[in-house]
C-alpha cells in the first residue's frame, strides 16, 4: 500500500473518512505493536529485530497521520503526551493505598515473629498445618496505583499518603511494560493493578553517563532518579528517562458485564495480572511456614547484588484473600503482611576530610569525604556524620579507616572506626564558629546536639526556606508564592534576601519558565496585599527559631512595638508568657545579628506595615490551665478568631482530643474529634457556650 497516496487534509478541508481496509490495518498494526512490546519489555524475550519494529511503529504513524480520526489514547504510537502540565493534581484512592509494617529483625528470627503471630492471630494450635503466604522482593522503587476502566489505563496515581496521590498518568504512559489497553475477555469493568515503578541498575547508569556528558545533575540512586521521573510535568522527559514496572497487587475491582476472575488466593491473582499484560517478579514463591520464608529471604539475599534492579527485602503475605479479610488492618498496616529487610550493607573506606554542609533551615551537619567506595551497588563518596557529639561517640578522626553503612534509600553514615593505629596525630574535629556560608554566627542551644547558623534571613543556605516560610499562610500569606517558583527566583539570583520579593516587576516575572503575564500580575497582586499585615504575622514570618504563631501572638501582645521586641533583654523576654530560656535566646540572638536588623528594615522601606500601639493591657486569664479544641464550623465565628480569643484569655488550644481536654468547640460537620470528646465525656459546647465561657459564666 502507498502511503504517499493518502495526503495530508487541508485545515480548510475535514480529514478524510479512513476506508475499511485502512481501519482494519491500523487495528491489525496495532495489535502486532502490542505483542513485540510485551514480549520485548515484560518477557524479555523480542521475536523480532527492532528495525522490523521500528518499521511496522512508522506504518501505522503514517496511517494515523492521514487519518487523524483513527488515532486513539491507547494506540502505541501514543505513549507521550506533548502538553506540560501547570502541576500534579491531587487524586483520592478509592481504596486506599496503605504501607505495610517493616520487621526490624533482619535475621531469621525475623520470619519466624511473622509467622507466630499470624498463627496467633488466626487461633491456629501447634499441630495446625503451616500458614501458606506469597514471598516477593521488595522492590527499591515508587509505588504506583494504576487505574483501568473498561480495559483501557485512565488514571495512574502515586501512593501519596495513602488516601490522595498524585496523578502522573501522562508520565506513566510512557513506561513500555504498562498496557495501556488490556486486551483479554474476561477483564472487570475497573480494575486498579497497584505496583512499582523503578529503574533498572543498567538503565541507571547510563542515564547518569548521559546526565554526566550533557552537565546536567546525577542521581543519588535508581529509586530517586525514578520517583523523579515519574513527577516531571513533562512527559517527554520521562520518555528520555528508561523506567520499569512490576505489578504486586491490586485495589478497586468491579466486575464487568461478563464477569471476572474471583480470585481466591494472593498468588492466582498475580498469575491473572502475568495474563493480562503485567511483569510480575520471577522470584514470587508460595511459601508453607516459617521454614520456607527463612529460605527464601536467604535465598533472595544471596541473589540480591547480581539483580538487575535494587531491592532492600522480601515481602511476605498471608496467600489466602480469605484470611487476608479475616486477619484485617492495625492502624494502617495490614496484619497478613510483612516486609522482611535485609541488614544494611557496609563497607570500609578512608575517610579524607570532613566538610559542614548547612541546611535549608540553618542545621550544621558535618559530612565525611571518602575515598570511593561502593556500597550496595551504589558508589559513596560522602556520608553523613550527623553531628558533633557523633563523631566524639565514634571516636573517628581524619585518616582513619572507617566503616560506611547504606540501607536502601538512607543517606550513607558513617557508622564507627576500623580498629587500629592512626598513622599519625590528628586533632579531634571542631565545629566552625562562623556558618561557612554567610559568617553568621553559629550557636547550639542548650539540651541540642545541633549547631546552627543564625543568619536565617541572610543566610544563602537558608534562604528559600526564609522566602516559603515568610509566604506561607500563616505568616504574610502571599498566595501563588509556592516551592517551585521559589526555587526559580533564587536560583537565577533574582530574588536574595525578604525584601527583593518587593522589589520584582511584571517583565521580569514574565519571563520566569511557565509565568504567564497573568500568573505574574497575580503574583505582584499578593505581595501587594501581603504589605499590611500585623505584627504577630509578620513576627512568624520571620522563622525565628522556637517562634512559633502562639508566641508570636504572646510578643506581639506584651510589647505591642516590634522595635521593643527587638531591643529587649532576656530578662524582659522571659516575662511574657510561656517564653521560657531557651526561646527567649532564640529571640535575643536572632534580633543580634546586624544583618538580620537590616532585613527588618528593608521590609518596612518597602511598605511593609502594621498596627502598632502601646502593650495591650492584660486580660483576665480568666480559662488559665484549661485545654480548649475546636472543630468543625461555627456560624459567625472563624477558627482562627476562636483560637486567638481563646489564647487571649489564657487556655490552651490543642488539635486532638484526650482526658486531659476541659472542652470541645464544635460547628457544623464536626468529624472524629467530636466523636472522641463524647466517647471520654468531655463537655462539648456551640458558639454560644464558647462565647459565654469567655465570659466567665459557669456551664
Amino acid at each position: 500500500m502507498n502511503l504517499d497516496l493518502f495526503g495530508d487534509a487541508t485545515p480548510e478541508q475535514p480529514a478524510p473518512a479512513a476506508p475499511k481496509a485502512v481501519v482494519e490495518k491500523v487495528q491489525a498494526l496495532r495489535s502486532q505493536l502490542q505483542q513485540w512490546a510485551h514480549e520485548y519489555y515484560v518477557q524479555d524475550a523480542p521475536t523480532v529485530p527492532d528495525g522490523e519494529y521500528d518499521r511496522v511503529f512508522q506504518q501505522l504513524q503514517a496511517l494515523e497521520d492521514a487519518y487523524p480520526a483513527l488515532r486513539t489514547a491507547e494506540s502505541p504510537t501514543q505513549r507521550v503526551i506533548g502538553a506540560v502540565l501547570d502541576g500534579l493534581k491531587p487524586v483520592r484512592h478509592v481504596v486506599p493505598m496503605l504501607s505495610i509494617r517493616t520487621e526490624t529483625d533482619n535475621e531469621a528470627t525475623g520470619a519466624q515473629a511473622f509467622d507466630a503471630r499470624i498463627r496467633r492471630e488466626l487461633e491456629l494450635s501447634d499441630s495446625a498445618p503451616a500458614v501458606e503466604y506469597v514471598a516477593e522482593p521488595k522492590f527499591d522503587g515508587l509505588a504506583m496505583s494504576l487505574r483501568y476502566e473498561n480495559g483501557r489505563l485512565v488514571h495512574a496515581v502515586t501512593r501519596g499518603d495513602g488516601e490522595v496521590g498524585e496523578d502522573v498518568t501522562h508520565n506513566v504512559r510512557t513506561i513500555r511494560q504498562i498496557p495501556l489497553v488490556l486486551g483479554a475477555s474476561n477483564v472487570p469493568a475497573v480494575l486498579e493493578v497497584r505496583g512499582e515503578v523503578y529503574m533498572r541498575r543498567a538503565d541507571f547508569a547510563q542515564l547518569n553517563a548521559r546526565q554526566q556528558a550533557a552537565g546536567g545533575k546525577q542521581f543519588a540512586n535508581p529509586r530517586n532518579a525514578a520517583a523523579g521521573s515519574v513527577r516531571q510535568l513533562d512527559s517527554s522527559i520521562a520518555m528520555q528517562r528508561p523506567l520499569s514496572f512490576f505489578a504486586y497487587g491490586v485495589g478497586e475491582v468491579t466486575a464487568s458485564a461478563q464477569g471476572g476472575p474471583a480470585f481466591a488466593t494472593h498468588y492466582d491473582m498475580l498469575q491473572q495480572l502475568k495474563v493480562w499484560g503485567f511483569p510480575v517478579a520471577e522470584q514470587v514463591r508460595i511459601a508453607h511456614g516459617a521454614p520456607d520464608l527463612i529460605a527464601f529471604h536467604a535465598q533472595l539475599g544471596a541473589q540480591r547484588a547480581a539483580l538487575p534492579y535494587e531491592i532492600d527485602g522480601a515481602v511476605y503475605k498471608v496467600n489466602s484473600l480469605a484470611l487476608q479479610r479475616q486477619l484485617g488492618f492495625v492502624t494502617r498496616e495490614p496484619r497478613w503482611a510483612v516486609a522482611h529487610k535485609y541488614p544494611a550493607e557496609e563497607m570500609p573506606t578512608v575517610m579524607e576530610g570532613i566538610d559542614v554542609q548547612v541546611g535549608r533551615t540553618g542545621k550544621l551537619t558535618p559530612v565525611a569525604r571518602l575515598a570511593p567506595v561502593s556500597v550496595g551497588g551504589v558508589t559513596v563518596t560522602n556520608a553523613t556524620l550527623h553531628n558533633l557529639f557523633e563523631i566524639r561517640k565514634k571516636r573517628v578522626r581524619v585518616g582513619d579507616t572507617v566503616i560506611v553503612r547504606r540501607a536502601g534509600d538512607v543517606i550513607p553514615e558513617v557508622v564507627g572506626k576500623v580498629p587500629g593505629e592512626r598513622p599519625a596525630y590528628v586533632p579531634n574535629f571542631q565545629m566552625p564558629k562562623k556558618c561557612p556560608i554567610c559568617g553568621s554566627e553559629v550557636v547550639r542551644e542548650k539540651g541540642e546536639a545541633n549547631h546552627r547558623c543564625t543568619g536565617g534571613l541572610f543566610c544563602p543556605a537558608q534562604r528559600k526556606e526564609a522566602i516559603l516560610h515568610f509566604a506561607a499562610r500563616r505568616a504574610l500569606d502571599i498566595e501563588g508564592l509556592g516551592g517551585k517558583l521559589v526555587d526559580q527566583l533564587v536560583d537565577s539570583g533574582v530574588v536574595r534576601t525578604l525584601p527583593d520579593l518587593y522589589r520584582l516587576g511584571l517583565s521580569g516575572l514574565a519571563a520566569l519558565d511557565r509565568m504567564a503575564e497573568k500568573s505574574a500580575q497575580n503574583l505582584l497582586d499578593a505581595l501587594e496585599q501581603s504589605k499590611s499585615t500585623t505584627l504577630n504575622r509578620f513576627l512568624f514570618g520571620l522563622g525565628i527559631r522556637n517562634v512559633g504563631e502562639a508566641t508570636a501572638k504572646d510578643l506581639a501582645r506584651h510589647f505591642g512595638l516590634l522595635d521593643a521586641i527587638m531591643d529587649a533583654s532576656l530578662e524582659q523576654l522571659m516575662e511574657v508568657r510561656d517564653v521560657g530560656p531557651v526561646v527567649a535566646e532564640s529571640i535575643h540572638t536572632f534580633f543580634a545579628q546586624p544583618h538580620n536588623r537590616e532585613v527588618v528594615e528593608q521590609l518596612r522601606a518597602c511598605g511593609v506595615q502594621w498596627a502598632e500601639g502601646a502593650p495591650a493591657e492584660k486580660s483576665p486569664q480568666i480559662l488559665a490551665g484549661k485545654t480548649v479544641v475546636l472543630t468543625g464550623t461555627l456560624p459567625t465565628m472563624g477558627r482562627d478568631e476562636a483560637k486567638e480569643l481563646l489564647e487571649a484569655a489564657g487556655a490552651k488550644v490543642s488539635g486532638s482530643v484526650s482526658k486531659k481536654t476541659s472542652y470541645v468547640v464544635a460547628g457544623a460537620e464536626a468529624g472524629s474529634k467530636l466523636a472522641k470528646a463524647q466517647e471520654l465525656g468531655v463537655p462539648v459546647l456551640d458558639e454560644a457556650g464558647l462565647l459565654a465561657l469567655l465570659q466567665g459564666k459557669e456551664l
